[in-house]
């Protein structure tokens, strides 16, 4: 896999996608120059006998607490011991990766007075994809992802457990060794440095970034094939209908559901004679539903993006050698992003939903009911629209906002957190809701669309209908369906829809 190479805070939304999906990574030279700068600014603050925030002082509320200088060292190794409070199951590989490439790039960028060992060590650990045991629970997205950044960092003096490629677990230590590296010693202000930040919730928001965008793609396809399905119109799809409303998103989407329908011969059989005069919602407004669906995914990218590339950490070694505390901490950007992304997934959900529901409805489609013949003695996709059901039932419940539940944390000297961490969280079940919906989707426009024959839809909706019929039968009488929903959901990870 290409190498991904970037300076410090400049990387870009496909960088970060390619480095989860395993590319290496490589920061562009010139960042041991600009941590050099940070380090000798430590230096100096220090020197000057100053109470430092987390360096020579306690943490949270017991900021006010001297710290001997004789004891800086136990003082950042205690931090990552005592904040290693997480619970849960691990984080998944491809978001852990994503957490050591953005630590390791926040450091680089000189602002934290970590030394080039830590951010070294850090690449070390991703290059070999030999990746640190997180738990995903313990973090309110204030202070930083506190207790996940914690055990990542544990790793790297040699405690916690990291597992490698071949998901074998190892000791912190033996963990280092495995790569060739040995447990550091942390110096001072590097333990603060490693477990502030945002790099946890914002890893976790990007691996579903990716994923929305996605599915919001897949469901372009199995809408436009249900329409077809449907014998709906694609006259609400006409470029002069968006261009009178102006919305980015809209005019994108109804020009990627043109090109998927162009040339279909099912949709030219009803051009006249047709009694219907308007599809049902689920059918016509697709470009406005999901055209403000992919706007808000584009938007919480530029946040995640920005945030991707920002110093979270606290304080910070600021342009004038000057050491001041602040906020950068707070994850209110990647919870606000986070959940504006649950809106979009749970929207997309939704009206995929509807459009089962639609296929599945004689009366509505024209179609046998629940696609099957021999009704009665045949269910059909009866149940399977019960599933898609229960699937967006639960997206809108977790489509509630996490941003506003704040909960004071640290004896009240954290009195507003952003939640950001349980925003992310939600949206990778989320986003497997979705598969699911689009999937039986999927099952069921190919079945209405096979109704129609020997009539053809477009070039594109028949080599997706060829796709699944490759692996899954048509419905012709019972059968299981929960392998068919795993077959389509497999093939629907690898839809290529453009979006101009």
């Amino acid at each position: 896999m290409t190498c991904i190479t970037f300076a410090a805070g400049q990387a870009r939304l496909p960088d970060w996608r390619a480095i989860r999906d395993g590319a290496p990574l490589t920061l562009a030279p010139g960042w041991r120059d600009d941590v050099a700068a940070g380090l000798a600014t430590l230096e100096k603050a220090l020197a000057s006998g100053a109470a430092l925030y987390g360096v020579n002082t306690g943490f949270g509320k017991l900021a006010s607490t001297r710290i001997a200088e004789g004891d800086l060292a136990k003082l950042q190794l205690n931090l990552l011991r005592s904040h290693a409070a997480g619970t849960g199951a691990n984080l998944p590989r491809p978001v852990v990766r994503l957490i050591l490439a953005l630590k390791a790039a926040s450091l680089a960028r000189g602002a934290s007075g970590a030394r080039p060992e830590i951010v070294e060590t850090l690449l070390a650990l991703l290059e070999a994809d030999m990746l640190p045991d997180v738990p995903a629970q313990g973090s309110v997205g204030a202070s930083g992802d506190l207790a996940p950044l914690a055990h990542l960092s544990l790793v790297l003096v040699g405690e916690g457990s990291a597992t490698d490629a071949q998901h074998v677990t190892h000791g912190g230590a033996t963990a280092l060794a495995a790569i060739g590296r040995a447990p550091l010693v942390l110096g001072p202000k590097e333990g603060l440095a490693l477990l502030n930040g945002t790099q946890v919730s914002t890893a976790i928001a990007l691996d579903a970034l990716y994923r929305a965008g996605d599915l919001l793609r897949a469901a372009l396809l199995t809408g436009a094939m249900s329409v077809d399905a449907a014998r709906g119109s694609d006259t609400p799809f006409d470029p002069r209908i968006h261009a009178l409303r102006g919305q980015p998103g809209q005019i994108r989407v109804a020009e990627a559901l043109r090109q998927l329908l162009a040339g279909s011969a099912i949709r030219d059989s009803h051009r006249e004679g047709d009694i219907r005069v308007q599809d049902p919602y689920c059918l016509r407004c697709q470009p406005q539903v999901m055209g403000a669906c992919l706007d808000l995914i584009e938007q919480a990218g530029g946040t995640l993006e920005r945030e991707a590339n920002a110093v979270t950490d606290n304080p910070l070694l600021v342009a004038g050698g000057e050491l001041l505390s602040g906020g950068n901490f707070h994850a209110e950007p990647v919870a606000f992003a986070a959940d504006t992304l649950a809106l979009a997934l749970a929207e997309i959900g939704a009206i995929a939903e509807r459009r089962i529901a639609l296929l599945t409805d004689p009366v509505l489609s024209g179609l046998p009911a629940f696609l099957v013949q021999a009704g009665g003695l045949n269910s059909g996709f009866m149940i399977a629209q019960v599933t898609a059901a229960a699937l967006a039932a639960e997206n809108r419940a977790m489509a509630t906002p996490r941003s506003v539940d704040s909960l004071p944390t640290s004896a009240n000297q954290e009195d507003h957190v952003s939640m950001a961490t349980n925003a992310a969280l939600r949206l990778t079940p989320m986003a497997e809701n979705v598969e699911g919906i689009l999937a039986i989707e999927y099952l069921a426009a190919a079945q209405g669309i096979g109704f129609h024959r020997p009539l053809t839809s477009s070039a594109a909706i028949e080599a997706a209908h060829a796709r699944l019929r490759g692996v899954v039968a048509p419905w012709d009488e019972d059968r299981l369906m929960a392998p068919d929903i795993a077959a389509a959901r497999a093939l629907l990870r690898d839809v290529e829809v453009p979006l101009a």
